[in-house]
């Protein structure tokens, strides 16, 4: 099916949203914007809430999570919830804390590997850095987003001459000697750290003495394309999630007046196992649904009610079958690009999928007019987890893991398809009026 005016137009939205997107807090801000567009009120979560039925509002943790929702009409008790999940941040290159060193004359920044990125796909990239800045004030510090639009910063292969066998072992980095990015050259008399503050100074209109700690990640300034002979593909970075979190934010804009109270909750650090004050190991969906049943009334036996009849949807993306590396999949699961969504299952409760919650959302994708599939991982190899298990566990309420299929997932520059992310748009919001 060749992919119509209509599908390429959503698949852009993702592109733009994604390269409006660099960093874990800029990725919030994105969705705020949306969600202030639409309508939706900022909650604070060190203020007394007061909601009723139709309030469309949102609340933000840590600047890395965000979680917004529209309170249902019917009553909690009887509908329960409808929760779809999300991550924000994506496998990369962070920098230290001190990060400047000069080398030979050279100035390059020291890097922590975040998550698992495939390495390699970092080299030869025009990098540059983006995330939240720390600045001294007269009262204390403010924070501040920062991204470099122009490449700033470089990871150079090292030549085949000196490399001989890269092309037959592989492309490979010591993780603490290899990966130091180059900034620039050294100037007389200037130190690597005075060298690495003044840009970030200057974009920010303080003294470098004035910035205190920094949070900032390498990310690929190349803008997200279409590409295939129909323009049925995207290439992006950051698929691996924010092309989740954009269909579930897409779905939850579209939603008028749900009966069920409908959220969507995205959350920072899911790369490195979510057990953080804003990751889904944290509490802050906890605190959010607690604080809802108590602007309704609802005491703990109705809570315990409510949740019992609320089904929660973990949105991750999932493996495509790679027609180059046949061998790599489950011979009776290879999930094909632009044949819908997929539901994740795995026996070891890596995924929080069921035989009952993957038959629900399979009715979901049938009602919304959208092909599904099903995944399982070689059982010879090791299999992935998500925020599903990590959320079911703690909530105890019906789960399923689904996703997008999508090739080269946790490279720099990841693959999906046109019509997969507007098949994934349709089954969320039908989830949402399920």
């Amino acid at each position: 099916m060749t992919p119509t005016p209509a599908n390429r137009a959503q698949a852009q939205d993702l592109l733009d949203f994604i390269d409006a997107s660099p960093s874990p807090w800029h990725a919030v801000q994105t969705c705020e914007t949306r969600l202030l567009a639409a309508g939706y009120r900022r909650l604070q979560e060190a203020e007394r809430w007061q909601l009723q039925a139709g309030d469309r509002c949102y609340v933000v943790r840590g600047g890395s999570s965000i979680i917004a929702f529209i309170v249902g009409h019917a009553p909690a008790v009887d509908v329960g919830l409808r929760l779809i999940g999300a991550h924000t941040d994506s496998p990369g290159l962070r920098l230290k804390p001190k990060p400047a060193e000069d080398a030979a004359g050279m100035v390059r920044l020291g890097v922590e590997v975040y998550g698992g990125p495939i390495l390699a796909t970092f080299a030869d990239r025009d990098l540059s850095l983006a995330g939240r800045v720390n600045v001294r004030t007269a009262t204390g510090f403010a924070t501040q987003l920062i991204r470099f639009d122009s490449p700033l910063l470089r990871l150079p292969n090292l030549a085949i001459h000196m490399n001989r066998e890269v092309n037959e072992s592989g492309l490979k980095f010591n993780k603490q000697t290899e990966l130091p990015l180059i900034l620039g050259v050294s100037e007389d008399g200037t130190r690597a750290e005075a060298r690495f503050r003044q840009p970030i100074a200057d974009a920010l209109g303080v003294a470098p003495e004035d910035l205190l700690t920094w949070e900032l990640n390498a990310y690929d300034t190349q803008k997200g394309s279409l590409w295939g002979a129909d323009s049925e593909f995207v290439a992006n970075s950051q698929l691996d999630n924010l092309a989740s979190c954009h269909a579930a934010l897409s779905a939850l804009l579209a939603t008028t007046a749900p009966a069920a109270t409908a959220l969507c909750a995205f959350f920072d650090h899911e790369e490195v196992g979510s057990e953080s004050a804003v990751g889904a190991g944290g509490s802050f969906l906890q605190d959010v649904l607690g604080r809802l049943a108590g602007s309704t009334g609802l005491d703990g036996e109705d809570q315990r009610r409510v949740l019992a009849r609320s089904f929660f949807i973990s949105a991750d993306m999932a493996h495509a079958w790679h027609p180059n590396f046949p061998a790599a999949y489950e011979p009776c699961h290879r999930v094909l690009v632009n044949a819908g969504p997929v539901i994740k299952s795995n026996a070891n409760q890596r995924y929080s999928t069921d035989a009952q919650t993957a038959a629900r959302f399979m009715a979901i994708c049938q009602r919304a007019g959208v092909p599904c599939q099903q995944y399982a991982h070689r059982t010879d190899l090791g299999c992935g987890s998500t925020i599903g298990p990590i959320l079911a566990a703690r909530l105890g309420i019906p789960a399923v893991d689904v996703g997008s299929p999508m090739w080269a997932m946790h490279s720099i520059r990841e693959s999906a398809g046109v019509l997969d992310h507007g098949y994934m748009i349709a089954a969320l919001s039908a989830a949402f009026g399920d």
